[in-house]
């Protein structure tokens, strides 16, 4: 998996101080998107075992008291990245108490494949939908237009 950005302190991309991950790769290519740099697999930097090691360990940095992970794209959920955010998300579970996870993704969460499901099935948030850009509004919290769904696994 490669990666466009790592923001270690974020306050932009869901509630609290967060931890964010823009990953590379899109196949929805919605018209307006805001991320267009990121639509391409090949982008970015390679997503290291440092980089997850790093963002762990950011998340469990008591000097700032993060509420979770943000992931973001691109698309956590292109197929080519469901492995490496699945094995990235089963450690924010396994090694940061209390973190929640919040996922941006273009596919709607009755159309996710297996693989898919297996990542869904371990975050607190999930804003699906592909941005449609007749239906973008900026007063929208948490999401980019009125058709982009917020599914709340958790109570976060």
């Amino acid at each position: 998996m490669n990666y466009h950005q790592y923001h270690p302190i974020d306050v932009v991309n869901g509630p609290g101080t967060r931890c964010t991950l823009f990953v590379s790769g899109c196949v929805h290519q919605c018209r307006g998107c805001y991320n267009q740099s990121t639509l391409s697999l090949h982008s970015g930097h390679l997503f290291t075992q440092e980089l997850e090691d790093q963002i762990i360990a950011d998340l469990n940095d008591s000097r700032i008291r993060k509420r979770g992970l943000s992931l973001s794209g691109g698309d956590p959920l292109h197929p080519a990245n469901v492995s490496a955010v699945l094995k990235l998300v089963e450690r924010v579970r396994a090694e940061c108490e209390g973190k929640d996870i919040w996922l941006w993704t273009g596919y709607v969460l009755t159309d996710l494949s297996t693989e898919q499901k297996q990542v869904v099935d371990l975050i607190d948030v999930l804003v699906d939908g592909k941005f449609e850009k007749d239906l973008a509004d900026p007063e929208l919290e948490w999401r980019g237009s009125a058709n982009q769904v917020i599914h709340r696994f958790t109570n976060v």
